[in-house]
């Protein structure tokens, strides 16, 4: 069995995937706690245990990885948001969605921020495939939350001359703050201030 490598073309069998994958999850970790730009590869190689010439055939360099990441943490972050709001109407549903981040978050005391937002802030301005990867993932996030907002606008819950668009670009701003905040302060208190707020915003332009 084989499966294509979308960034070299090459055909791998299972066990050269079975190889990049762990080369991948290895790098995402390290990218989340240390940064992309303090995260080497001899870090890599440490931690996902795989030689040298086996992380070559893979990637031709560190920008070919950190693209790779990318697309692995917004594979992953995406599905996650996709289970979370994917059939969500109400703004009790979104509060639910807004508790299990921050509960998330709380876990590490906000330490470390939104992976995606993480990977944007150091890699946009360097590498505009990855920026424009990230972009792309971005958009689906806030499509999601959009179509959250446009269900309850056909339920009758918001009005229909309100852009359900900017108000998904309102709570994805604040949600992506909220995040920043928390991770300066140590403490997901700024977070979940910051999302109640354009959650409130939202309910107060709630019909009835």
């Amino acid at each position: 069995m084989t499966t294509a490598d979308s960034h070299n073309g090459r055909r791998l069998t299972a066990r050269g995937a079975k190889t990049r994958a762990r080369i991948v999850a290895a790098a995402a970790d390290l990218m989340y706690v240390k940064g992309v730009g303090t995260t080497t590869l001899d870090d890599v190689l440490a931690a996902s245990g795989v030689s040298k010439s086996q992380l070559y055939h893979h990637f031709e360099g560190k920008d070919a990885l950190v693209r790779a990441v990318v697309d692995h943490v917004g594979e992953r972050v995406i599905e996650r948001e996709r289970r979370s709001l994917g059939h969500v109407s109400t703004i009790r549903g979104l509060r639910r969605w807004r508790d299990a981040l921050v509960q998330n978050s709380a876990l590490q005391h906000g330490a470390y921020g939104c992976a995606l937002g993480s990977l944007a802030t150091e890699v946009s301005d360097h590498d505009a495939l990855a920026r424009r990867a990230l972009s792309q993932l971005f958009t689906a996030w806030q499509g999601l939350l959009a179509g959250v907002l446009r269900r309850m606008q056909d339920r009758g819950v918001l009005p229909p001359t309100v852009s359900t668009d900017q108000l998904a670009t309102g709570l994805m701003a604040a949600l992506q703050g909220g995040y920043l905040l928390a991770q300066t302060a140590r403490d997901v208190t700024p977070m979940a201030t910051s999302i109640d707020m354009a959650l409130e915003h939202i309910e107060n332009m709630s019909v009835g």
